[in-house]
């Protein structure tokens, strides 16, 4: 057991350092240009983010010996990131700023609950990330009825915001195949 957690603390320190390697390009990008203005908060923000991730990675996928799971968990971490780093950086539905956006939430909450519920098995995690996938493409059709295109800025166009989506919905997608062909084997 003592070995066990001194393998996960060493990982651990491996994620805090790629995290910290992460966080320097926008430090030297800051050092060249006046297009990236980072101030403190946002370091302690994505800092705070990645290492979650590495260390949800840590305590939930390695504790299967199926490389098929970890790969689904890590394809699923990787989704839900780009979704929060995109949105909220510039946002989906026009810009940061669009109350539009905010249903992208719904997401992460389908995958939080979906993950509790199911304990992090396999099976229940493929049901979960194929949910995800769904609420996903239904963010765009909800935010079009509620706030159409001449209320609220849908730039670049419908169809890019609809394009954009699938892309995550893919992501989850196939985490959900990889989660269900680890529940398989």
């Amino acid at each position: 057991m003592k070995a066990e957690t001194n393998s996960i603390g060493k990982r651990l320190i491996i994620w805090a350092t790629i995290v910290a390697v992460l966080l320097m390009i926008p430090l030297l990008a800051m050092q060249f240009t006046d297009e990236v203005k980072w101030d403190f908060s946002d370091f302690v923000i994505m800092g705070t983010i990645l290492f979650g991730l590495g260390a949800a990675y840590e305590l939930i996928a390695r504790k299967s010996d199926k490389l098929m799971y970890r790969a689904a968990f890590g394809v699923g971490l990787v989704g839900a990131f780009l979704l929060f780093w995109v949105n909220g950086a510039v946002g989906i539905i026009g810009n940061e700023g669009q109350d539009a956006n905010l249903l992208y939430g719904a997401v992460f909450v389908v995958g939080l609950v979906g993950s509790i519920i199911s304990r992090f098995k396999a099976a229940g995690m493929a049901r979960t990330l194929f949910a995800a996938a769904a609420v996903q493409m239904l963010v765009p059709v909800v935010a079009y009825l509620i706030w159409p295109p001449p209320e609220t800025s849908w730039s670049p166009s419908v169809f890019a915001v609809f394009l954009m989506t699938a892309f995550f919905a893919f992501l989850f997608l196939i985490s959900g195949m990889l989660f269900r062909r680890a529940s398989q084997n």
